[in-house]
């Protein structure tokens, strides 16, 4: 949907292009000719007024609109909306996010390929991608693995063996430290889930993890990559991402990378927030908001 939009807007932002080009050319100067030929003069005057067709005038006013929000949505920030609980507790069902665009590099809005390098996913990113197997569909998770990493989940928790190429001053293999915070409290209600914070890389934060659900043992095992049970040797040009939401996420661990031709941009911020809490009779639809979480508009850690 968010593609076919894109290709919606710049068609139209061409469009309106086009016909203001072509009037401004071509029959904007016949026009003033002919209405001071009726008024007796050689030419009009700078200021003097001319009537303007109706679909000039409407693709004068919506061109310099169109082709900023195409700019501005294609090149620097774009708003998603989540809609699962994948990302609790960092993002949580109802949040407005803002996407940076520009942090992985710029492309076309249309056949999106990359023509201008601006920088990489760093560990502990949280990103939007075209999801690798429909890409149709944008997910968001958390960056966990770079090109040449070697990573494990087993007893719900992260260890990385970063990439070495060279074969010298190669770094350990690393745990990622969790600290528990108790069980996750969402609007008020305690859950039975788990928080702790997690330390990858630079990035502290927050994830759930259900102790009443053993680890899923995945199913995506290519022999090309030499992966065993549930780890993942990350390949170039790819990277492996996770769900906060450890127990209750459909990421990298049951269908593999991200190809960096399929990543949107970096999650930077919360610009809104709805709760949709609500009783079982209520007659308001599912959909409809029933309140604001203030609290929530900000960065995303």
């Amino acid at each position: 949907m968010a593609n076919y939009f894109s290709i919606f807007l710049v068609a139209l932002t061409v469009l309106s292009g086009l016909i203001w080009l072509v009037d401004a050319k071509v029959f904007a100067p016949k026009r003033r000719a002919k209405v001071a030929a009726s008024a007796g003069a050689e030419e009009l005057d700078k200021d003097a007024e001319i009537p303007i067709p109706y679909i000039v005038d409407t693709a004068q006013q919506i061109f310099p609109v169109i082709a900023f929000v195409l700019v501005l949505r294609s090149f620097i920030y774009e708003p998603f909306q989540i809609p699962s609980g994948s990302m609790r507790p960092t993002l949580l069902v109802g949040d407005f996010i803002l996407v940076e665009k520009f942090s992985y590099g710029l492309k076309d809005p249309v056949f999106r390929s990359k023509f201008i390098e601006t920088g990489e996913p760093q560990r502990g990113d949280v990103v939007v991608f075209k999801y690798p197997e429909d890409p149709r569909l944008d997910y968001i998770k958390r960056v966990i693995g770079l090109p040449g990493d070697t990573v494990t989940y087993a007893n719900k928790e992260v260890i990385i063996t970063p990439a070495c190429n060279d074969g010298k001053d190669c770094q350990p293999k690393q745990k990622m430290v969790q600290i528990a915070k108790g069980n996750f409290v969402e609007d008020g209600v305690t859950t039975y889930e788990q928080r702790f914070t997690e330390t990858l890389g630079d990035i502290e934060h927050d994830i759930l993890i259900n102790p009443r659900k053993l680890d899923e043992i995945s199913l995506y095992r290519p022999q090309q990559y030499g992966t065993k049970i549930n780890q993942w040797v990350v390949p170039e040009g790819q990277y492996f991402v996770m769900g906060d939401n450890r127990d209750n996420s459909q990421d990298g661990r049951f269908w593999g990378f991200v190809p960096d031709e399929n990543l949107v941009g970096k999650a930077v911020a919360i610009w809104i927030s709805f709760e949709f809490k609500r009783d079982p009779d209520s007659f308001l639809p599912s959909w409809v908001p029933t309140g604001v979480r203030f609290n929530r508009v900000g960065g995303i850690d």
